[in-house]
């Protein structure tokens, strides 16, 4: 990746954690209306679903110089999954002190399948690129 492209997945991956805040602690007078399920899944666990997938995948474009070997790859994706789930972790126990939101061990539990399933993909994609490049 070229510098301006790693400085545009930092950018990214910084107004996206941003946005998690907001979308976690800011009090929504009359939220959405919408299904109670969806597939049979709570909708709002598939919403914090949604919320968390996306960041392994863009720490790791924003980081992606730290992933040269596969032992690195595996570090950096197990610290990213830690780091993910103490945001998740925070933002819930966050949610539980304000009186206009709620913290729930289920939403937690959402967050947590999200990161890792996301976690895995980052390691297998980063792990086949290592491969596919010539060796020095």
């Amino acid at each position: 990746m070229t510098k301006r492209q790693i400085i545009l997945a930092r950018i990214i991956l910084g107004l996206y954690l941003v946005a998690v805040g907001v979308l976690c602690l800011a009090n929504f007078d009359t939220p959405p209306d919408v299904k109670k399920t969806l597939f049979g899944i709570p909708t709002d666990k598939v919403a914090h679903f949604c919320m968390f997938f996306p960041l392994p995948i863009l720490a790791f474009f924003a980081f992606d110089k730290y992933t040269e070997k596969v032992w690195t790859s595996l570090l950096f994706t197990t610290l990213t999954f830690a780091a993910g789930v103490g945001l998740a972790a925070m933002t819930e126990w966050l949610q539980s002190m304000l009186p206009y939101r709620s913290g729930e061990p289920k939403d937690f539990i959402a967050d947590v399948i999200a990161l890792a399933v996301s976690s895995v993909i980052v390691i297998v994609l980063d792990v086949s690129k290592m491969k596919k490049k010539p060796s020095r």
